[in-house]
């Protein structure tokens, strides 16, 4: 095999690998984070997926303004809490078309499952749920020191960028 080929074909087998780590089987996630849509992503991967394409590509975070001020907010997100869900779609057609692909995030991904469903049903087909939130899940091993904390994946654990809302 000559250098180009071997390097084309690890070049095609990395990134076969990391498109096949981007996929996540809904089935594995707990029902809360599961949506009729079926998309989801990981916080490391809904950043790629924005820098790949900022213009059609739009994060929208669904926590509250009281979550943004104390805990912060990716840089690049829209603001639209999903408190006001009787204003919701409307909120986010200010910021998105439908025929952009929507990442929405929460603290954990449970709220932008319900989301998701929200955008879903006003047409809007691909819109993703962030399934390990800003914060991220919480540490379920007792032995650990951060046993209860989110400190398992999410945005901000995964060192992507925030800033304070």
């Amino acid at each position: 095999m000559t250098k180009l080929a071997s390097t084309m074909f690890l070049a095609a087998m990395f990134s076969t690998t990391a498109l096949l780590a981007e996929q996540i089987d809904g089935q594995t996630l707990p029902q809360a984070k599961r949506t009729s849509v079926g998309l989801y992503i990981t916080a490391a991967g809904a950043f790629e997926k924005w820098q790949a394409d900022p213009q059609n590509v739009k994060i929208i975070d669904v926590r509250t303004p009281e979550e943004f001020r104390t805990v912060g907010i990716p840089e690049m997100a829209a603001k639209v809490p999903l408190s006001a869900s009787h204003e919701f779609v409307v909120q986010v057609k200010k910021v998105a078309e439908p025929d952009d692909t929507i990442l929405v995030i929460c603290r954990s991904g449970n709220r932008s499952a319900v989301a998701v469903e929200m955008l879903a049903r006003a047409g809007f087909e691909r819109a993703y749920t962030v399934v390990d939130g800003f914060e991220g899940d919480r540490e379920t091993d007792p032995s650990s020191p951060d046993y209860g904390k989110r400190t398992v994946n999410g945005w901000k654990n995964a060192g992507l960028p925030w800033t304070e809302g």
